[in-house]
């Protein structure tokens, strides 16, 4: 089930790589699970998930026979003599022949070494450490692109906000230019309506360059290329009505950071443990195997008959009693204890934090809803003060000052409830991110 499951991501993501010409309808649900999968830091913690399984294998590895082969070939062009006095003559004898060849085959196994044990422990430990450092970092991926998705939608909103004001400006400006040409308005309310379209042609110029922007933005987030033409479908930024229901308090218990820091307590500890074991005696085995030969000419391990060889071979073991080392340990420890205590201080920092992050997101989601309540119901005031007026100035009975202001009025309206939605939205997101279940956003 798990594969069937991510097929629809897999080709998610390769239709949306194929061409930058083909138009993708982008769900903040789709973007979020290519940001997962693609995202460049998303996919570096990942591989050090990998880089840590390695690791504990390289501790591993302290703990197994370490087994060694040698081999060598000397050649003597001048041998050495020893001189021996023997019944008052004094006689020399040679030591060794020309050709000395050997190999051989060490082993050693560490059979108490408190140090490697609780590098082992340590390096379990960091492989739950990086795959929560990479949970974490999959948890600010989805933040970030779900902030910049909805930066997106609110501007296309406010695009849309001002093309409709172009277009209901413009049937003005048919009007007017009509009745200058029969000499019912004057020259300077042309060029006032003109100048009005010229400042939201502005405008929209300005809106598309930043949607523009960020949309690369919200593209570079996810790990997609900036090529990509991508369309976020209008649905998404949604109408907000009542507050959601919050809770007075949050656990925290589910908390990426706070298992990270339980991980990084656990790694304090066991530093601290390793410097203590220093303290303790270390015991290994050794064996080796060594065959040699000798000869007066080219040899290599007795290959001609002329040759002579033999073999040696040893087993023992060591005991390795620290006694004195100038309180070197006893200084590490004691940092180590140092180490420990900043660590319970950042944990106390955290938990206040968060809880900061929880209470802050409620307060943003009650003054959001408020202020969207509010800016729903000025902006549909301003809508009508508009239409009305508009109806006035057609009948005679209302400046084109007054058209102009209202006009400008329901512009503000309407872009300051697309911004309460989006500060509603980061709010919501805040919210989720505060409980700890930020990835049902990828459900």
């Amino acid at each position: 089930m798990k594969q069937i499951k991510t097929i629809p991501l897999l080709i998610l993501a390769m239709v949306l790589a194929v061409t930058a010409d083909a138009q993708q309808t982008l769900t903040l649900r789709d973007a979020l699970n290519y940001a997962v999968q693609n995202n460049a830091n998303a996919r570096k913690a990942k591989l050090d998930i990998d880089g840590g399984k390695y690791k504990t294998q390289e501790v591993r590895a302290q703990a197994l026979p370490q087994i060694t082969g040698t081999t060598g070939l000397t050649y003597n062009p001048i041998i050495g003599q020893l001189v021996a006095n023997f019944g008052g003559q004094t006689q020399s004898i040679q030591l060794g022949q020309a050709w000395n060849s050997s190999a051989g085959v060490q082993l050693s196994q560490q059979l108490f070494n408190q140090q490697v044990f609780t590098g082992l422990q340590a390096a379990k430990s960091s492989e739950e450490y990086y795959a929560l450092s990479s949970q974490l970092t999959e948890e600010q991926v989805i933040e970030l692109v779900a902030n910049n998705y909805y930066q997106v939608l609110v501007n296309r909103q406010q695009l849309n906000v001002i093309d409709t004001n172009l277009k209901n400006i413009r049937v003005v400006e048919k009007i007017i230019t009509n009745q200058y040409a029969n000499g019912l308005a004057k020259k300077i309310d042309v060029d006032r309506i003109k100048v009005n379209i010229t400042n939201l042609e502005t405008q929209r110029t300005q809106i598309i360059n930043a949607v523009t922007q960020l949309e690369n933005q919200l593209k570079l987030s996810m790990g997609m290329p900036v090529t990509t033409v991508i369309e976020l479908p209008k649905t998404e930024l949604t109408e907000v009505s009542q507050l959601p229901e919050l809770a007075e308090s949050v656990n925290l218990d589910n908390r990426t950071e706070i298992r990270l820091l339980d991980i990084q307590d656990k790694l304090l500890s066991l530093q601290r443990k390793a410097y203590v074991s220093e303290y303790f005696p270390n015991l290994s085995l050794s064996a080796n195997y060594m065959y040699s030969s000798q000869a007066n000419r080219f040899d290599y391990l007795k290959s001609n008959m002329a040759a002579i060889g033999y073999d040696a071979s040893a087993i023992g073991l060591t005991l390795r009693v620290p006694i004195f080392n100038g309180f070197l340990t006893r200084s590490k420890i004691r940092q180590a204890d140092i180490d420990i205590k900043k660590a319970n201080e950042d944990r106390r920092q955290a938990v206040n934090s968060l809880n900061l992050a929880y209470e802050n997101a409620k307060i943003a989601l009650r003054n959001s809803v408020s202020t969207i309540n509010a800016q729903r119901k000025n902006a549909q005031l301003a809508d009508e003060i508009y239409r009305s007026t508009q109806n006035n100035y057609n009948n005679g009975l209302a400046s084109l000052t007054d058209l102009l202001d209202t006009e400008n009025a329901l512009t503000n309206a309407q872009n300051s409830y697309t911004q309460a939605l989006l500060n509603y939205k980061v709010a919501e997101i805040q919210l989720i991110k505060s409980k700890g279940n930020i990835k049902s956003l990828l459900q």
